[in-house]
């Protein structure tokens, strides 16, 4: 009896050890969570309540879309719109993958660095190509 006293003991011990290595660890992400979240939460109220909440002609004119935000959404549009948005995805992915390979570029060496030149060198291709069929051109 005294040796499962000391077995459960000895689990007890170490699940108690556990936790506090665990909340030792993760309770500073946590409260950095807690405190971005409630920032962010009070600073969306107080523009709320505090905000100018009536909208004039100006506030309601057409901004980067360049038609009616209220209108009927079926309305057809240009197609450079769609255009201009895959052209934004296609750089902005380009962006995302520049930051983890600057990071890791000491790490990976000059293969690593080839790759990314091969990688940076058809994107040009293909901007060059865009930019020569007019696709950036607004009329």
């Amino acid at each position: 009896m005294a040796e499962l006293s000391q077995i459960i003991f000895s689990l007890l011990q170490r699940k108690v050890t556990f936790l506090d290595n665990f909340l030792g660890e993760y309770l500073p992400i946590a409260v950095f969570f807690a405190i971005a979240i409630g920032l962010s939460a009070a600073f969306v109220l107080s523009a709320f309540v505090v905000g100018n909440q009536r909208p004039d002609d100006e506030k309601m004119t057409a901004y980067e879309c360049g038609f009616d935000a209220f209108d009927d959404s079926r309305r057809q549009f240009d197609v450079r719109f769609y255009l201009v948005a895959i052209l934004f995805i296609i750089f902005d992915l380009e962006i995302a993958f520049l930051f983890p390979w600057a990071v890791a570029l000491g790490g990976i060496g000059l293969f690593g660095f080839w790759s990314m030149m091969l990688f940076l060198a058809v994107l040009t291709v293909g901007f060059i190509y865009e930019w020569k069929k007019g696709a950036l051109e607004w009329e």
